[in-house]
């Protein structure tokens, strides 16, 4: 569930201090009626007496008067105190928001595979050819159905036994994040996000997944996780964080039903939670995304501002912005968001639009933008920005910040 720091209630509205010239006022009207009022009614012996008779004309009205101001006052200070408790009610609400919000995940480990990629190559080849700009978005026979159709397809892989290509691709995945848990206890709490989107039925790449993982040589067990996305690990952060497992995401696009403008990739990616996992030196660390809830530019840069915020990070501190996973109708928004926020990036510099040279990576869209922006960490970059949505069809887009781990921390 997102944590919305708008939907919390306004500081208590601070009661108003008596008037004193009401209250003088009241006191002078209150005297005149007692005078006039014990001359009119009072007993006809009063005038010869004068201590009684000031002692009722004045004395009454002005105890009268003390009492109503003390009422008064109570009544004020009883206002206060009630504005007081709100507003502290609300500071504590505010905190734990604010402090559950600010929850982040450390990054572990990370493998990812594009069409820039070829076999054999470092992970640092493709992130070079994509700052570059280096298309790899073409027109190329389908895996499905050999037509021809605009994009990109993972290097390697031309065999026509389309799971014997995914369980290679798998077990490539695998092998990259295989040595960071072999440094794990074999009982160590794995959760795993599985985001497989292909051609193959799912009961066909089920079976593929099982024989990769199998090969893997990965002793932990593993137990599925709810959900998908970015959602899933911002339900994560609410839900788990105290949790002794760590969280595997491995995220694939392969051979889609209707190839044009999308991308294959691979992803995999290992998070620890900051307050349970010593073990592992983190490579950076993932801030809480941020979704827009409206189809709006303010809101996504609302969306913008309260995933800055989450760090908290000066927009300046933005090294590198990705896209991915983006319609062509929210360009405009994003140029917006971009123009309103101060961030040191251009549109000809700093900006990588994955979907521009990749194509479309469907559900792996937020996942291969979160490897890209760490491998770009791990090199020695600064604090990166995301965009990322579900690609063609999909309403949802969020904001993401990713920053190094202070050197203090390593």
């Amino acid at each position: 569930m997102p944590v919305t720091l708008d939907k919390i209630p306004p500081l208590a509205p601070r009661p108003a201090r008596p008037r004193i010239w009401l209250w003088l006022g009241l006191l002078l009207s209150g005297l005149l009626l007692g005078v006039g009022g014990t001359l009119l009614f009072g007993d006809e012996t009063l005038p010869q007496k004068p201590d009684e008779f000031w002692r009722l004309a004045l004395g009454v009205p002005f105890l009268s008067w003390c009492a109503l101001g003390f009422g008064r006052m109570l009544f004020h200070i009883g206002e206060h105190a009630a504005a007081d408790g709100w507003d502290e009610a609300r500071e504590e609400v505010l905190i734990r928001k604010i402090r559950q919000g600010r929850r982040s995940q450390q990054v572990l480990g990370v493998s990812w595979y594009t069409a820039l990629r070829a076999p054999g190559e470092p992970p640092a080849s493709q992130l070079e050819a994509l700052l570059s700009a280096t298309k790899a978005l073409k027109a190329q026979p389908s895996r499905l159905d050999l037509t021809t159709s605009g994009h990109s397809r993972l290097s390697g892989g031309t065999d026509a036994d389309l799971k014997r290509t995914l369980q290679r691709i798998l077990a490539s995945v695998l092998a990259d994040l295989a040595p960071t848990l072999a440094r794990l206890p074999d009982g160590a709490p794995l959760a795993l996000l599985l985001e497989l989107d292909s051609g193959l039925s799912e009961d066909q790449w089920r079976q593929v997944w099982q024989k990769a993982w199998r090969g893997s040589g990965i002793r932990q067990a593993t137990s599925p996780v709810e959900g998908s996305g970015l959602a899933a690990l911002d339900q994560w952060l609410d839900q788990r964080i105290d949790d002794q497992a760590l969280l595997m995401v491995v995220a694939v696009r392969f051979a889609p039903e209707q190839p044009e403008g999308t991308a294959e990739v691979a992803v995999g990616l290992l998070f620890g939670n900051r307050l349970t996992q010593t073990t592992l030196a983190p490579i950076a660390y993932l801030h809480r995304p941020e979704e827009k809830r409206k189809s709006t530019s303010d809101d996504l840069l609302y969306a913008t501002r309260q995933a800055l915020d989450w760090v908290p990070l000066d927009a300046q501190s933005i090294k590198q912005v990705w896209r991915v996973g983006i319609d062509v109708q929210r360009e405009a928004a994003i140029a917006t968001v971009l123009t309103e926020m101060p961030v040191a990036v251009t549109h000809k510099q700093g900006i990588c639009n994955l979907d521009a040279l990749l194509g479309q990576p469907g559900k792996a869209s937020p996942w291969l933008a979160i490897a890209a922006a760490t491998q770009m960490i791990e090199s020695g970059a600064g604090a990166q920005f995301i965009f990322s949505g579900g690609g063609a069809g999909t309403d949802s887009l969020w904001g993401t910040v990713l920053t190094p781990v202070p050197t203090l921390s390593k």
